[in-house]
């Protein structure tokens, strides 16, 4: 769990990310209003969640938490997907000192294959709920599952948002800070495994990825119970097994 955390860039990949995840029309600014209209209800403490790396095929899954400050704003904050890699570094510091308090959750590559990714995606959750040090009165989620009350760590009243990193301000800026987080980690784990290019890619799916995988078969750090690890060579790392595998996504 990081709290308060302290290579080149696929510069043509991350456009069309960009571009695919803004879809058409003018793109949509994360505001304040879910926020404004739980703190007008009496919830003090709103605290907006998001998770990145389910899709990945190594390292954690992480889940961020914010609390953002009614009487100050940070501009230029946008879903984690449409910014580049250098626009959410500079951002990051910016948003770990604006928010009131902020945590970042991680269930390792181990715990996502030894528990399942549901079960791993809630215990990230759970760390990131108990690292912020206040008990939230309201929660807002990114997408139609409710990952937090399902953790056991909060029972209480729970807003989930289609698209929320890209509406609701402290999802995004939860986002943001679970993302970087992440891709810290993943940095740093590429200098252990040069040839996945995990400096790039983050651990997700990609071309040069597969390619290595092929070539060298999947590193300590790779979820190794999904179904399509069974066609990699296997060159001293244990493969996982569990009776129910689970998919890729």
């Amino acid at each position: 769990m990081g709290r308060r955390a302290t290579g080149p860039v696929l510069q043509a990949g991350e456009s069309a990310r960009r571009r695919r995840a803004a879809g058409p029309g003018p793109q949509v600014v994360p505001s304040l209003a879910r926020e404004r209209e739980l703190w007008a209800a009496g919830h003090e403490v709103v605290v907006g969640v998001d998770e990145v790396g389910r899709g990945s095929w190594a390292g954690p899954i992480s889940v961020g938490a914010a609390v953002l400050p009614r009487d100050r704003r940070i501009y230029n904050v946008r879903d984690s997907k449409m910014l580049t890699e250098a626009d959410r570094e500079r951002l990051f510091p910016r948003l770990a000192s604006w928010c009131t308090t902020w945590a970042v959750g991680h269930a390792s590559q181990q715990e996502c294959d030894e528990i399942g990714m549901s079960a791993a995606q809630k215990l990230a959750a759970r760390r990131a709920i108990d690292g912020l040090g206040v008990m939230p009165d309201a929660v807002l989620i990114d997408g139609l599952w409710d990952f937090v009350t399902s953790s056991g760590v909060y029972s209480g009243k729970v807003t989930r948002i289609v698209k929320g990193d890209a509406k609701c301000l402290s999802i995004a800026t939860a986002s943001i800070l679970a993302k970087v987080t992440r891709d810290r980690i993943m940095r740093a784990q590429a200098e252990h495994f040069p040839a996945y290019d995990f400096e790039l890619n983050k651990g997700y799916p990609c071309p040069r990825h597969k390619a290595a995988l092929a070539a060298w078969g999947p590193t300590t750090i790779h979820r190794r119970a999904w179904v399509f690890m069974d066609h990699q060579p296997w060159d001293g790392v244990q493969r996982v097994v569990r009776d129910l595998q689970p998919t890729l996504w």
